[in-house]
């Protein structure tokens, strides 16, 4: 039972102050604004003072065969109770990437209270980029060479119990558009990138749910946006072309997709943290990061400080001209765009890419949403009720109500009034079992021990080596 607690309504932006809260078998089954009798031998949480949030969801993270030691407990500390995971695996089991079976098997831990782990919520496949993304021993439907493999690969995903399919950048067009259109007959749905070869306008049509990432306006509204759909070259004219993006922009055309995609309930995640990212990787204020301690040192040093390297390089190459940067303004610019014009908006961040960190920067893309325009309620809607509306699971999560389960976060200052409030986590419910704050310290002591001993290192480097998924992500 909470007692005395503040509850933030993330539907109307209002604070019930002074409230009573009861929890039973991982549920809400009581709220009231006067005390009530409690249960014998209950847990009695003093809320004095304090505000309760909905559990926070993470909607585009990857996680790997090493995230039970080094993103669950971070996920749990910062109040993350639910991730989308845009990730997956093929016809066997993976020596780094997870699949639909292992992120299955942890909810069912979850709910067993036999495992500190957010709810993995809406189960990926393996990207689809086409063949040159699946290695060469794969059978060959995984490959996408001809629509007659279609619905053997939507087949097969449904029988893995996979929700929907990760569209990657460079499917053939009419293979796009053939899963479009064939996968909710499987009880599927596509989501991820904005596939190159097909206007953002057509994948809107076809039935995309999500699009993924802060690019996907850059790429459609310029005056050469058409040499972006050549299959041989898009690389090579995109990397040619970033200035051109920002500088010619068409924001009457951006409005116009944006009206498609609200029309048509489509949501973006613009994950902000890996623009950032590039703009800034030439900067020591932001790759002197604390929470480096908890990546292991391969990840950091065979990963990461490639990316630094790489987008340092280009950041101060360009006679002053910081072009990733111009891009990241440009993006944050098209979200508060997109957002007026009332395309759903959901948090997600892209755990494990570069300088992303599980749990930590989901606060830090909040607060660059509020920085685009939302205001602290809509920043807080983003990881709550409108990934469960999503997900269509709101009758279970996204606000505090009676019935719903019991993954909440209480904080010490209220996040409407500032959205940095979402750090100042006092405890966390998850399936109604109690961190709190010793507890989340124990879970960050727990994930940095584990990132920085000799045994994790040896393990992450060894199942990266003996990754073929790994291989042909690198070599593409």
């Amino acid at each position: 039972m909470i007692n005395n607690i503040n509850i933030v309504d993330v539907e109307t932006g209002k604070t019930a102050y002074n409230q009573f809260v009861l929890i039973e078998s991982s549920r809400i089954t009581r709220i009231d604004s006067v005390p009530f009798k409690p249960i014998d031998n209950s847990l009695r949480i003093d809320g004095t003072g304090k505000y309760l949030i909905p559990g926070l969801w993470d909607m585009h993270t990857h996680s790997n065969q090493h995230s039970e030691w080094l993103h669950h407990p971070l996920y749990i500390a910062n109040g993350v109770t639910g991730v989308r995971d845009m990730s997956g695996q093929l016809n066997e089991k993976d020596s780094y990437w997870v699949g639909s079976k292992e992120r299955l098997q942890w909810n069912k831990e979850l709910e067993n209270n036999t495992r500190v782990s957010p709810r993995y919520v809406l189960q990926s496949s393996y990207q689809m980029d086409g063949e040159k993304a699946i290695p060469e021993n794969s059978p060959n439907f995984f490959k996408l060479k001809n629509r007659l493999q279609v619905d053997s690969l939507l087949q097969f995903y449904k029988n893995e119990k996979v929700d929907f399919i990760k569209i990657y950048a460079q499917l053939p067009k009419d293979i796009y558009l053939d899963l479009a259109k064939k996968a909710p007959i499987y009880g599927l749905h596509i989501a991820g990138h904005k596939p190159m070869f097909l206007s953002l306008e057509e994948a809107v049509d076809s039935g995309q749910r999500s699009f993924e990432h802060g690019r996907i306006f850059l790429y459609e509204c310029f005056p050469e946006a058409d040499s972006l759909k050549k299959p041989n070259n898009w690389k090579d004219y995109f990397s040619r072309s970033k200035k051109k993006m920002v500088k010619q922009f068409d924001s009457v055309r951006a409005k116009e997709l944006m009206v498609v995609m609200r029309n048509n309930k489509t949501y973006w995640v613009p994950t902000l943290q890996t623009l950032k990212f590039e703009a800034l990787a030439h900067k020591d204020s932001f790759t002197n990061n604390e929470n480096l301690k908890y990546i292991t040192k391969v990840r950091k040093k065979l990963w990461w400080q490639y990316d630094v390297d790489h987008n340092k390089e280009k950041n101060i190459e360009n006679e002053g001209v910081n072009v990733s940067e111009q891009f990241y303004e440009a993006s944050k610019k098209q979200v508060a765009m997109a957002h007026k014009l009332g395309v759903p908006i959901m948090a997600g961040t892209d755990v494990t890419d570069s300088y992303v960190f599980a749990g930590f920067s989901l606060h830090n893309e909040l607060y660059e949403l509020t920085s685009c325009g939302l205001s602290n309620v809509e920043a807080l809607q983003s990881a709550t009720i409108v990934p469960a509306i999503f997900s269509n699971v709101e009758k279970d999560y996204g606000t505090i109500e009676i019935g719903k389960k019991a993954d909440l976060v209480l904080l010490d200052k209220n996040p409407l009034d500032d959205i940095k409030n979402t750090k100042s986590i006092k405890g966390v419910l998850l399936n109604g079992v109690y961190y709190d704050q010793v507890k989340i310290s124990e879970l960050k002591k727990f994930s940095e021990g584990a990132a920085s001993s000799f045994h994790m290192n040896v393990k992450t480097l060894v199942s990266l080596i003996n990754s073929p998924l790994i291989r042909v992500q690198f070599a593409d």
